[in-house]
């Protein structure tokens, strides 16, 4: 990445941290590294983002975001409670650095408000998707929300780790495996 000269520094930092996460992990991020990325003193990454949690958090809370809006967007254009799902794993193949952080509690500031929200978008657009296929497919709406978040979850994880392989497209897979257990 070239050096920062002007602009908006947070959204550069972010960026940054995209790249360092996909380069090294979550745990290896560091608020002195990704100022040394954008080209500013180390304070600079500090002052948008106070601490590293803080940083964390505001890429979980834009993965989140994220999120929310392909959901919304295959919720709007397809019925299809698979293509949902698929919607998923894209997300989490297309937006590892993002997908890496949002789901550790551990890592994160969990009271951020903005966090909340966009968290809570994301999983009201999931469990629409659970509601748009009616009780009488699902039963208790609940477990079968949790039980098609867990297997696309899993599945991205598992894709993302490599632990699948990588002889498949990851969307072709995801899709045959929703199809087979949420087929509608």
């Amino acid at each position: 990445m070239p050096p920062y000269h002007h602009g908006d520094l947070r959204r550069a930092v972010l960026a940054a941290a995209v790249d360092a996460i996909t380069e090294h992990g979550p745990a290896n991020v560091s608020l002195r590294d990704l100022a040394r990325r954008v080209g500013v003193s180390h304070a600079g990454p500090v002052h948008h983002f106070k601490d590293k949690a803080g940083l964390l958090t505001a890429l979980a809370a834009e993965g989140f975001a994220l999120l929310a809006d392909a959901l919304n967007a295959t919720r709007a254009e397809t019925d299809s409670f698979v293509e949902l799902g698929v919607t998923y794993v894209r997300f989490a193949v297309r937006h590892r650095a993002h997908f890496e952080v949002m789901f550790r509690p551990d890592l994160l500031h969990t009271d951020d408000p903005v966090l909340a929200e966009a968290r809570d978008r994301a999983g009201a657009e999931l469990a629409g998707g659970v509601e748009d296929l009616g009780e009488e497919k699902t039963g208790d709406q609940r477990t079968a929300g949790v039980a098609a978040w867990s297997i696309v979850h899993g599945f991205a994880t598992l894709w993302n780790t490599g632990n699948l392989g990588a002889s498949d497209d990851p969307e072709e897979l995801g899709h045959r495996v929703a199809a087979m257990l949420f087929g509608d």
